[in-house]
């Protein structure tokens, strides 16, 4: 078997607490989350069948194919794929919701003539992923439904120069050690959409958002109220309170 050398871009995605779950809600959950995964990457302009989709058991292994701008792993793919996983929460159970822990690196990897895939990039993605850094920052973020990890070589080339879309100040730095991989990532835990808010109804936050505030009417206004004592009260406007008492 002749293997090839090629410069790719790798994203993995994982379930978090997949296990437990029982096969019925495993198996739902996992076709989901590549149901969203394909929407997302194609949503971000990248042909989802020139890509080699490897299955991880509870989660995806994405190798982009050759000459995708590295950017729009970044965003808008991460942002989609959060977009849809917030979508799918809002009408799933506890056996059915998902949150995920996605990690992204870049290098030569080896090609095999049937499209398999191999090489070193592959391992330290497999690193980024289950690295507790990253498993610590979604459990730290219960709001939220997915966290990113980036590789030193690929935030270097997809946020430091700022493209748009990409926030550098949205990501922080941490260690990242597991196995014998000791390297450092950039990470960004996915943000909770204004409507994702408990208790708040999307289309009465919009419609609130964009009434103008009611001015009071003009002029003074009268509210009567009985009060103990025999008494009235008047609340004129300007919040000057008159009692009146009143003999039976």
């Amino acid at each position: 078997m002749e293997w090839e050398l090629g410069y790719r871009a790798v994203l993995a995605v994982d379930i978090e607490r997949s296990a437990g779950r029982g096969d019925p809600a495993l198996l739902a959950i996992r076709e989901a989350l590549r149901a969203m995964l394909r929407e997302a990457v194609e949503r971000s302009r990248i042909d989802w069948e020139a890509c080699r989709v490897d299955d991880l058991g509870d989660g995806l292994r994405v190798t982009a194919p050759p000459g995708v701008r590295k950017t729009a792993l970044v965003h808008p793919l991460f942002d989609e794929l959060a977009a849809r996983l917030r979508a799918h929460n809002r009408l799933a159970g506890p056996l059915t919701s998902i949150r995920v822990r996605t990690a992204l690196h870049a290098g030569d990897v080896r090609l095999g003539p049937d499209g398999e895939t191999a090489g070193r990039p592959l391992e330290v993605l497999a690193r980024l992923l289950d690295a507790p850094a990253v498993r610590s920052a979604l459990a730290e973020a219960p709001e939220s439904v997915a966290v990113l990890a980036l590789s030193e070589h690929f935030h270097e080339e997809t946020v430091q120069p700022g493209h748009p879309g990409i926030e550098p100040e949205d990501y922080r730095r941490v260690a990242v050690r597991n196995k014998e991989f000791t390297s450092s990532a950039w990470i960004r835990t996915a943000a909770p959409a204004a409507q994702d808010a408990p208790g708040t109804d999307p289309a009465t936050a919009t419609a609130t958002a964009a009434a103008p505030a009611v001015a009071p009417p003009a002029g003074p206004s009268r509210m009567t109220n009985r009060a103990t004592g025999h008494g009235v009260v008047y609340a004129v406007q300007n919040g000057v309170q008159h009692i009146t008492t009143t003999r039976p």
